[in-house]
């Protein structure tokens, strides 16, 4: 996720992160991490200008509104990195991580919009799904992913944000107490964590 949102955030504890400013979801967040994940979740998903943080209580009538606000953004999206030659694709700004199953499509060649600035593109060659880290700026390397080892990975990313989902229900517990079941079961429809695939099994399955 983009945690731009939760620069100067004062309503709970949160991490300092590093120069790129992503905060990348898994069940190994430590718990200031967590803060910092739901602190960009409630930023982004309201206008907190006429709830000053000042005032006693911001801090869950904020985490009540996510819990109420009609769909869940969640800023930022899947980030794919090439460990022998370097490469990375970063997310696209408005293809949020809650759109992280419209990935499952290009198994079966659809062509799915990937955001802008940058803007990401995918196509199919041959056997392969090559992404391009921005298609509108200078000339990068792409980088390649078997169409057989697609669906595998994107299970390793419900794998994460499932951990990360746990971690979360267990933020609201300490956070939050009354709000821990209907906000964790929120982040799960809204963020398409839970409900099962619907890809072809990859290799090793």
């Amino acid at each position: 996720m983009e945690a731009y949102e939760a620069d100067d955030f004062a309503l709970w504890p949160v991490a300092g992160l590093g120069t790129d400013r992503f905060l990348a979801l898994s069940g190994r967040l430590s718990a200031m991490e967590v803060g910092t994940a739901m602190a960009i979740l409630v930023g982004y998903n309201q206008d907190a200008s006429d709830d000053p943080v000042t005032e006693p209580g911001a801090g869950i009538r904020r985490l009540r509104h996510l819990a109420e606000t009609e769909s869940v953004i969640a800023p930022g999206g899947l980030r794919v990195h090439d460990s022998t030659t370097g490469a990375m694709v970063w997310p696209g700004c408005c293809f949020g991580l809650e759109n992280w199953r419209d990935w499952g499509g290009l198994t079966q060649g659809e062509q799915i919009w990937l955001g802008h600035d940058p803007a990401p593109h995918a196509e199919r060659v041959g056997s392969l799904i090559r992404l391009w880290p921005d298609t509108k700026g200078a000339a990068t390397h792409p980088v390649d992913i078997p169409v057989a080892e697609l669906p595998d990975l994107l299970r390793t990313v419900q794998d994460k944000l499932t951990g990360f989902l746990a971690l979360a229900g267990q933020w609201l517990s300490q956070h939050a107490p009354s709000l821990a079941t209907p906000l964790t079961a929120k982040l799960n429809a809204d963020l398409s964590i839970g409900a099962p695939h619907r890809l072809p099994t990859g290799r090793g399955r």
